[in-house]
């Protein structure tokens, strides 16, 4: 399944454009999946490394979000997501995840 977000994060890697940021998904299993928008391209990968924010959340419900079967909203206030670092960060990612 995380190799399947990877792919799916890398198609749409040209959205991430605009969030000028490292954020990192770390998932319930020890995986890592790095968004790096700091650069063009931007690169997606399983690399750890730092990032402006880490969102805690299950792959299942990192899938959910990524198909808007998942409100991000809802899955903050939830719990199934938590968020590290910058907040301002993670909404944009949000939008630009929900596009």
């Amino acid at each position: 399944m995380v190799e399947d977000i990877v792919r799916e994060l890398q198609t749409r890697s040209t959205s991430f454009r605009g969030l000028n940021a490292a954020v990192r998904f770390a998932l319930e299993t020890g995986d890592v999946v790095r968004v790096d928008a700091r650069n063009t391209p931007v690169a997606i990968s399983r690399e750890d490394g730092e990032a402006d924010c880490t969102i805690r959340i299950s792959a299942e419900n990192l899938k959910k979000l990524m198909d808007g079967r998942l409100n991000p909203m809802l899955a903050f206030t939830m719990g199934k997501l938590k968020v590290d670092g910058s907040m301002g960060i993670a909404l944009k990612l949000a939008q630009l995840l929900d596009e």
